[in-house]
């Protein structure tokens, strides 16, 4: 089963490292990791999705609490969450496909960032489902490059 956990870590070097290493360490590959600063400098968000049951998640869990960088751990899994992920797509295009290319970012509420001779690049957000359905859709096109943040996830307001 997949899990999302989110972990509040301090800023710091080698933190990454530290945490990526305990779930590798324990053979868990981990399906998206997307870390970013919070509304607080000192202190990263760690958005972790991985494939794994809830015994051995249980472990890792209180292993993560016990690293030194680590303030909050926190499965988000069972919670009513708030979740995106963004893509960046290069597809091939012609004068004649622009339109049609065009139409399908309208459809996912898409905006298009670049714009070449041979090419268009697009920006979508959205759960992972709607990502791969637009995705699915761009490929007969010719996907020349993909770029993708993985999942990042907030609990909704009470």
């Amino acid at each position: 089963m997949q899990h999302t956990i989110s972990a509040l870590v301090e800023n710091k070097f080698g933190v990454l490292a530290r945490v990526a290493g305990l779930f590798s360490s324990r053979g868990f590959n981990i399906t998206s990791l997307a870390v970013g600063e919070t509304e607080d400098p000192s202190v990263s968000r760690m958005t972790i999705v991985v494939d794994a049951d809830e015994r051995i998640l249980e472990q890792v869990v209180k292993q993560l609490r016990r690293l030194i960088d680590v303030i909050k751990v926190q499965d988000l899994t069972a919670c009513e969450t708030v979740e995106r992920e963004l893509v960046l797509i290069k597809v091939a295009c012609t004068p004649a496909s622009r339109g049609e290319i065009c139409e399908l970012a309208d459809i996912f509420r898409a905006k298009v960032v670049d714009v070449g001779g041979d090419a268009i690049t697009l920006e979508a957000t959205g759960v992972a489902d709607k990502i791969e359905a637009f995705v699915k859709l761009l490929r007969p096109y010719g996907v020349k490059e993909l770029v993708r943040t993985g999942k990042i996830s907030i609990v909704r307001s009470g």
